[in-house]
């Protein structure tokens, strides 16, 4: 454990970053999930309202660098190619 003043505000400043990016992963875990969930019940309407959601949520997790910007683009591409399916 750290014993200088600013090594103790550092370790509180981690924490509080770590949880707040995982409660931004856990969010748009779920709604891939949501998405995935449309597309296997073959519904393309919502599928679709779903995908909106999603890929918003992924650019916001990228944007705040909680993840990488080509794994959002790899997410949102495969995402998108599983819609266009359902929907053709």
């Amino acid at each position: 454990m750290a014993n200088h003043k600013s090594a103790l505000k550092r370790a509180r400043q981690s924490e509080q970053r770590r949880l707040r990016n995982r409660m931004r992963k856990t969010r748009m875990k779920g709604v891939i999930k949501a998405v995935q969930q449309a597309v296997s019940a073959h519904s393309p309407e919502l599928a679709v309202a779903k995908l909106k959601e999603a890929i918003s949520e992924i650019d916001k997790t990228a944007a705040r660098g909680v993840i990488h910007k080509n794994k959002a683009a790899r997410k949102i591409s495969r995402l998108t190619r599983h819609v266009n399916r359902l929907t053709a």
